[in-house]
């Protein structure tokens, strides 16, 4: 029950930064846009490109569409089919994601002399295993007993993560950009690293780590994150690209877009999933900065790092995640100026070129493509869920007729080489099924589980008591796969917090002993003796009052936000 009322209550925390949207329906009538025939036309894009893969790529990573064929690109572990399991869920088929479940289970294997990506593994594998893994129980799959602090899906994840691992040991914390799966980091290999490469740990690897119980997921992450917060400019800025080694800034230029983004997405995301307030206010300093030295009229600029003067006057496709993160920190106003900026440029091109230079009102040569990117659909999915406006909806309409009419092959969807004569390249990144479907179905899909407000949820039994589950509050990564924080509460603390509380019980029955031997030489001394009830009270009652000692502890109302964190890894409502 404890451990019931404790995930509720991180839950109340995490809703109480969303905020309260108007009553469905506002305004979209008044437009005329059929939602549900546009959720209808969503599912069946995502079926296209998924049947299309399983009969013509797999187990390749990736489709190649034009062809008709597949191609491994980050390292072969049938990627579109990790990358799609959770919005196959979120589409409502539970027999193909219990039947993938079966076939990820038979066919991946880590131990491989591959070369791959530490970012692309951990956000799309890692945190696809995970996903999946949490959605297991809600699929239908006949869970294992400990579920969720155990299962094959967790087990892979965990696997895959470890196989991370040996990119962080260098002398900053922050890790190599590639990693051999069978071999750890190849001689030689450079040390320069993008800050998002360095940055965008937090939100699986803590869930790990509270999943498990091994905090050296959630410890690798926290220390590349304060290790970046240490080397920003005197200004507060950071750069794009960073030596891992002696921590100098190789790439100079301070935006929220390519190369540094997810950084400052994860910095918000795990403050709410941990419910954190050093990464919050991390975030929010960063923020300042940003507004001061890169904000223009409501786009965003490039700036010299340590100078704040303006290096490169573009927005990138990539930025468009901004508005969505702007209103999970409440400041939707600004985000919906921004955003409305961003989907000029659609409405300019019908998609999103990867650079777009503002003062010119044009596409910067050799970057015209839109290789379906989800970031300003994801950015309309957050604003829409906040505000209701039918603007958003307008731009899912927009994206759905775009990608049918330019993308849309015999064999899928591919790559939009060039947004101004519509050439195709010969690719289906696997995002476009991980994010840029899922986002477009949700925005259409107002009651989908996703949007759970709470009102609904699971109880479910594990080895270390009730916790709630399903409850909403997802938390998505930035290969948008969503984590369930309540999860996080549902299984054995991290070993150095289990060390604290076993330090607090030890002191306990130490005091208990002496107090025995007290009570039992005043008895020797003919001063009363206990009688066997109260004997066999007192040796029932160890473990009540080790319950109680430790709970009077734990809420104390006088301890420090850190403290109660430090002790349980759960935020406590002060009461002072």
């Amino acid at each position: 029950a404890v451990a019931m009322l404790r995930s509720l209550g991180s839950l109340l925390c995490l809703w109480a930064l969303q905020l309260p949207a108007p009553p469905a329906g506002t305004g979209v009538a008044a437009r005329g846009l059929d939602v549900a025939s546009y959720r209808e036309r969503v599912r069946a894009m995502f079926y296209h490109a998924y049947e299309h893969y399983l009969e013509n790529a797999f187990p390749y990573d990736e489709l190649r569409p034009l062809t008709c064929d597949g191609q491994d690109t980050w390292g072969s572990f049938s990627l579109t089919l990790i990358d799609a399991l959770d919005t196959l869920l979120i589409l409502g088929n539970v027999s193909e994601f219990q039947r993938v479940v079966n076939v990820l289970q038979e066919g991946v294997d880590f131990d491989i002399d591959v070369n791959a990506s530490v970012f692309e593994t951990n956000i799309r594998v890692v945190g696809g295993l995970l996903s999946a893994h949490l959605l297991s129980k809600k699929a239908g799959i006949e869970v294992e007993v400990g579920w969720p602090c155990s299962g094959p899906l967790l087990r892979m994840a965990e696997e895959a993560a470890r196989k991370l691992l040996p990119a962080f040991q260098t002398p900053t914390g922050m890790p190599y950009g590639t990693v051999n799966l069978l071999h750890g980091v190849n001689p030689g290999e450079t040390p320069v690293t993008c800050t998002a490469g360095i940055g965008t740990f937090i939100v699986e690897f803590a869930t790990l780590s509270h999943l498990t119980g091994d905090p050296v997921f959630e410890d690798v992450a926290r220390k590349a994150l304060k290790a970046l917060w240490k080397n920003r400019s005197d200004i507060g800025l950071v750069g794009n690209h960073i030596d891992v080694i002696t921590a100098k800034w190789v790439a100079q230029d301070a935006g929220i877009g390519a190369g540094v983004d997810s950084y400052f997405e994860y910095l918000v995301k795990g403050a709410i999933l941990l419910q954190d307030k050093e990464l919050m206010s991390m975030f929010l300093e960063y923020n300042k900065a940003i507004k001061n030295y890169t904000k223009f009229d409501d786009w965003y600029l490039w700036v010299q790092m340590y100078k704040g003067t303006v290096s490169m006057p573009v927005f990138q496709s990539l930025e468009a995640y901004w508005p969505g993160l702007q209103s999970l920190i409440g400041d939707v106003d600004n985000a919906m100026r921004t955003f409305l900026n961003y989907y000029t440029v659609w409405k300019q091109f019908g998609g999103l070129p990867e650079f777009y230079n503002i003062p010119q009102g044009y596409t910067v040569d050799k970057r015209e493509g839109y290789p379906l990117r989800p970031e300003l659909i994801e950015s309309a999915m957050y604003l829409y869920r906040a505000t209701r406006d039918p603007t958003l909806l307008e731009l899912g309409r927009d994206a759905v007729e775009s990608i049918e009419k330019i993308s849309k092959v015999d064999c899928g969807f591919a790559t939009i080489k060039d947004l101004r004569d519509h050439r195709l390249d010969n690719r289906m990144e696997s995002f476009f099924l991980a994010e840029t479907v899922k986002y477009l179905y949700l925005l259409f899909d107002p009651d989908n589980f996703i949007h759970n407000d709470g009102s609904v949820f699971d109880v479910v039994i594990t080895p270390y008591g009730e916790c709630v589950l399903n409850a909403g509050g997802y938390i998505f990564n930035t290969e948008a796969h969503p984590i369930d924080p309540a999860a996080l509460h549902c299984c054995r603390k991290r070993k150095e917090e289990q060390w604290e509380v076993e330090d607090l019980m030890r002191e306990f029955y130490s005091l208990k002993k002496n107090k025995k031997f007290i009570l039992k030489r005043a008895s020797d001394h003919g001063e009363g003796a206990k009688g066997p009830e109260d004997a066999s009270s007192e040796k029932g009652g160890e473990k009540r009052n080790s319950r109680k000692s430790s709970h009077s502890l734990l809420s104390c109302p006088s301890q420090s936000f850190n403290s109660k964190l430090a002790v349980l890894g759960q935020v406590f409502l002060d009461n002072t």
